[in-house]
């Protein structure tokens, strides 16, 4: 069985590490360098980047803060956020990333998907999904969940797997930043429909709801921010809770 694994997520607006609720109100959190190097000591098993206004800014990736943090950083680290080419993608990897996670740009062309896939291997490339539940049906959206399309959270997920995205990093709308839980039926669907692993974002609140995601949401990975940037949680704690209930982490 793959263990499972922990990844704390810096999502950075004007080079500074931020925290919101479903995706609004956002507040600092402080520096991404410093807690980049606090996480890669605390034992997480990956770090995740996101340049939350690349996209609306019509700008790259922050390049030299991605080399900043990749000085630190040992252990496997994703980049996304404004990453809409392979010639971007080609910076990002560069820089000292191991992976680049697209979401908007591959909504406006899937194509996308396919080039970085077969320019750098699948397993470099992780489809990023935001989705909220309304009316019934779990909906994407793109620009940092400002516009919804037409696409159904399944559809595209299972649409981006095909045409070579090797990873799902799925973000409950609902529940980001809410604390109370992650979207456990959806990512079960995910988990258990896709041939690649999905990460869980959304949601975390408390060292059950790890329990739960990895247990009855069949997570390959949880992804949390607030939880590990205020210290309400403690990696090292987590993952011997996460030990003492079976779960093989890494």
């Amino acid at each position: 069985m793959l263990t499972k694994r922990i990844i704390p997520c810096l999502d950075i607006k004007d080079g500074k590490t931020v925290k919101g609720v479903q995706f609004q109100d956002l507040k600092e959190a402080g520096d991404p360098v410093e807690l980049a190097l606090k996480y890669v000591q605390e034992g997480a098993d990956e770090l995740v980047f996101l340049d939350i206004s690349a996209t609306n800014d019509g700008r790259e990736t922050l390049v030299e803060l991605v080399l900043e943090i990749a000085a630190v950083c040992t252990i496997p680290f994703t980049v996304g956020g404004g990453i809409n080419s392979v010639d971007a993608a080609k910076k990002i990897l560069r820089a000292g990333a191991d992976k680049v996670a697209v979401n908007s740009a591959a909504l406006e062309d899937p194509m996308l998907i396919s080039e970085l896939s077969k320019s750098f291997g699948t397993q470099c490339i992780v489809l990023a999904i935001d989705a909220r539940f309304e009316k019934g049906e779990w909906m994407v959206f793109k620009n940092g969940g400002k516009k919804v399309t037409n696409w159904t959270l399944f559809e595209w997920a299972k649409e981006g797997v095909r045409l070579g995205a090797g990873e799902i990093l799925f973000t409950s709308m609902n529940a980001d930043g809410e604390r109370n839980g992650y979207a456990l039926e959806a990512l079960k669907h995910l988990s258990d429909h896709l041939s690649v692993p999905i990460i869980a974002s959304g949601g975390a609140g408390t060292m059950e709801h790890f329990l739960e995601v990895f247990e009855n949401g069949h997570a390959d990975g949880a992804l949390a921010a607030s939880v590990f940037h205020f210290g309400d949680i403690k990696i090292p704690t987590l993952k011997n809770y996460l030990k003492l209930n079976q779960i093989e982490i890494r």
